[in-house]
């Protein structure tokens, strides 16, 4: 114990020179900005005690959306730059301006959406992200207004999808609210946490911070009149889709699986999910991604890599519509490293997304004529 009670006290004993903090903080970058907080002027009083490091963080106002983004990015920065003994005691927070928010009128949430699709999966790697981002842009070209809100909080790839990951979005103020502008790019309007943070930075949030975020970039974004605004969730379930279900009314949803049991076996709880009664979203159906493989050289003939017609079966089991069959294809990954996706050529498979589009778009006019429109869920 009196070791462990030694090495304790040389811990919490280390000062560190003011200009070393400094130069650790330079590497933290406001995502609105694209400047460092120490130029931005946003670094305020630094004090050590024998706790640590104490920070005050001056943001031009109160409602930054950005600043609890910026508070872990100091944490991780700090340790990085002094070593893992570098601890950050507290960070508090002095707005130059506070907005009161009283000041701002309450905005509906969406109005100009017709339609709001929910594509999910079960487990991932199952192509769920590949699938909701050629399904955004076959919509698109078909003539739809679409807009794109990547809500995979913690694995977002919609940036790299669309060779955005340098992108960061304007925010303009609107009644006292400030409003993200979304990218626009093959005529999807797109969201995505990702434009936010580095590539190469992990999103290490509790799931009411995750939350918290998707409603921002739900209720602030600059969406328009959209036909379709689709959503691309984390695999599985979880806070995000809850969030999603209490915060918009879901059309329907789409769940994404390969033809393999193991991801048939976690496809059918989602589907579950979202027709248990307390969430009761229409299932739109089925995507079976990856479902076999055909050589060029011998057209025709095609190899069911990872079982045959699995996808249907569970369609069948669960009452829902088999929407497409997408095969395993080279440029399918390749457009999705390049930043075109597939569904903008006119070859094979990029007629399969355009395909899957026109399903949807007559199954949601069904749903639309058969349903009464999904209402916002009180989850308990």
């Amino acid at each position: 114990m009196k070791k462990i009670a030694n090495r304790k006290s040389q811990i919490i004993n280390i000062m560190y020179k003011k200009e070393d903090i400094l130069n650790a903080l330079r590497k933290v970058t406001h995502p609105e900005k694209g400047t460092d907080i120490v130029t931005l002027g946003m670094v305020g009083d630094i004090t050590q005690t024998g706790e640590g490091i104490s920070l005050v963080l001056v943001p031009e106002k109160s409602n930054d959306p950005f600043i609890t983004s910026v508070k872990s990015n100091c944490v991780r920065a700090v340790k990085e730059a002094l070593g893992p003994d570098a601890v950050i005691a507290s960070i508090e927070v002095k707005p130059r301006i506070v907005v009161e928010k009283m000041a701002a009128p309450k905005r509906d949430v969406l109005p100009g959406v017709k339609n709001i699709i929910a594509v999910s999966s079960g487990k991932g790697g199952v192509g769920k992200s590949t699938v909701a981002v050629n399904l955004a842009v076959a919509l698109a070209r078909k003539g739809y207004a679409t807009g794109l809100l990547d809500a995979d909080i913690f694995g977002p790839s919609v940036p790299r999808m669309f060779d955005a990951g340098e992108y960061h979005p304007d925010v303009r103020s609107e009644n006292g609210t400030d409003i993200i502008v979304p990218m626009s790019k093959y005529g999807v309007k797109i969201l995505s946490i990702g434009f936010f943070v580095r590539g190469s930075d992990a999103v290490i949030w509790r799931g009411p911070m995750a939350s918290s975020f998707l409603k921002q970039l739900i209720s602030q974004g600059d969406w328009g009149e959209l036909d379709y605004l689709i959503f691309d969730l984390p695999p599985g379930t979880s806070d995000i889709h809850l969030t999603l279900v209490q915060e918009v009314p879901v059309t329907g949803a789409i769940v994404v699986t390969t033809p393999q049991e193991v991801a048939l076996a976690d496809a059918r709880k989602g589907i579950a999910m979202f027709r248990s009664d307390s969430i009761n979203v229409p299932v739109l159906g089925l995507v079976e991604n990856m479902s076999y493989f055909e050589a060029p050289e011998l057209p025709g003939r095609r190899y069911y890599i990872f079982g045959k017609e699995g996808g249907s079966r569970l369609a069948a089991e669960s009452g829902t519509l088999l929407l497409g069959q997408i095969p395993i294809v080279e440029s399918i990954c390749d457009g999705g490293d390049s930043g075109r996706p597939v569904a903008l050529g006119d070859n094979a498979t990029g007629t399969a997304f355009m395909n899957l589009a026109e399903t949807v778009v007559r199954q949601v006019e069904i749903r639309n004529a058969e349903i009464a429109p999904t209402k916002r869920v009180d989850v308990k």
